[in-house]
């Protein structure tokens, strides 16, 4: 049994949150899988935009039901092999499209890779609560985050790389190949993850499992309020991700090259700042930490708006606004901890999780619906005027959370 942990707790800690980093980098480069390759698909099966784009839309939806779903599993049987099957479905969304032969064959990779994708925040979150040190919490869900970040960096690296090279089958089938290294790693290093449900898990675990019922996790105040804040900064992000090159190129008159770096200035500046964010995370003032990293977002998002700043203050402010957002990543993943904590205790960490983290798929597949007619009717500063909106209420509901916690 002294095998099943390693000798000491900060090598335990950092196996864990290494293997669950390297996870959470696939599971978010599998989200941009099939959008770098659109110029490639597209022709390939003659379809528009519009087409193309329902597939993306799909694969949210899949991910975003199934994150409250696979919550419940994971409190049932363990976080462990809910995270191999979820990793094994994304290997297979990548053969599957490496092997696509129509339109619909692209709607099952989605499927697959949305049902692969739904269990990672429910399963991550859990193992990391249970795992990892209290004091490095902070820590571990800073390198989730950040990990999260560099999974988005690297999928229009690899894969346009890979297509460009070699074709969009040979790119498809490199992401499943992706996926199954990170499964090698997980059974090679499995004790790291911990023991599955029944299969010597702490008898509390088990016990506390069975006297919370997954209705009071729904129906928690505080549960509902993080799956709130989740849509609405996520709604924000939607748009800053789909829109803000096209934005910024007929606001500012950059060029298209030039705009599309903003955006990455943004995902630069939003790792940066999940890596700081580790090391400020405190106790009762994590609703404080939150709130106003992301009231300093929205008040650049007014700036932009306004039309006003000179051209070559575009990529700063971006990546300003992806720090301040980035800062409050590990806060706001520990405030949550404190909401599944405080009344429904650990045994709720999938669940909990799992709920609250269907509300970033589900603001990832509303921003377009959102925030479209406004780019069609050419209204581009009221596009960066409701994204202020969306951060603002966000805002609001993470200090209504503090609250909630500290009744």
């Amino acid at each position: 049994m002294n095998a099943v942990h390693p000798s000491s707790p900060s090598v335990s800690d950092a196996s864990t949150i290494a293997l669950v980093g390297f996870a959470h980098a696939v599971s978010h480069f599998f989200h941009l899988v099939i959008p770098v390759l659109f110029p490639w698909l597209m022709p390939a099966f003659a379809l528009s935009y519009t087409e193309i784009g329902a597939v993306v839309t799909v694969f949210f939806v899949v991910s975003g039901i199934g994150q409250a779903l696979s919550g419940l599993i994971v409190d049932r049987i363990g976080p462990r092999p809910v995270l191999f099957a979820g990793i094994l479905c994304l290997a297979g969304a990548g053969f599957l499209l490496a092997a696509a032969q129509s339109y619909a064959m692209l709607f099952m990779v989605a499927v697959l890779a949305g049902v692969g994708n739904c269990v990672f925040h429910p399963a991550d979150y859990t193992i990391l609560n249970r795992r990892v040190s209290k004091a490095r919490l902070g820590h571990a869900f800073s390198v989730h985050g950040l990990s999260g970040n560099l999974g988005w960096g690297a999928a229009p690296l690899l894969m346009t790389a890979v297509a460009d090279s070699a074709g969009w089958r040979v790119a498809g089938a490199v992401a499943g190949g992706l996926a199954l290294v990170s499964l090698g790693l997980f059974l090679i290093w499995r004790e790291a993850l911990g023991q599955d449900r029944g299969t010597g898990a702490p008898a509390e675990h088990v016990s506390h499992a069975q006297a919370v019922s997954t209705r009071a996790v729904l129906r928690s105040p505080a549960v509902l309020l993080c799956f709130a804040f989740f849509f609405l900064a996520t709604v924000a992000f939607g748009a800053i991700q789909n829109y803000s090159p096209a934005l910024f190129h007929a606001m500012y008159g950059l060029s298209l090259a030039v705009a599309a770096t903003a955006l990455s200035s943004y995902q630069l500046g939003a790792a940066l700042g999940t890596a700081a964010g580790g090391f400020i995370t405190q106790g009762r003032v994590l609703e404080r930490t939150v709130a106003g990293c992301m009231a300093f977002a929205a008040c650049l998002s007014l700036f932009l708006a306004s039309g006003s700043l000179p051209a070559w203050a575009i990529l700063p402010a971006m990546a300003l606004m992806g720090a301040g957002v980035g800062i409050a990543a590990p806060s706001r993943d520990l405030l949550i901890r404190q909401t599944a904590t405080r009344g429904l205790g650990e045994a709720s960490f999938g669940r909990v999780y799992g709920f609250v983290y269907s509300g970033l798929d589900a603001g990832l597949a509303c921003a377009p619906l959102l925030f479209g007619a406004l780019m069609d009717g050419h209204h581009y500063p009221a596009l960066w005027v409701g994204v202020a909106v969306f951060q603002l209420l966000a805002m609001a509901a993470a200090l209504r959370v503090g609250r909630l916690n500290f009744d």
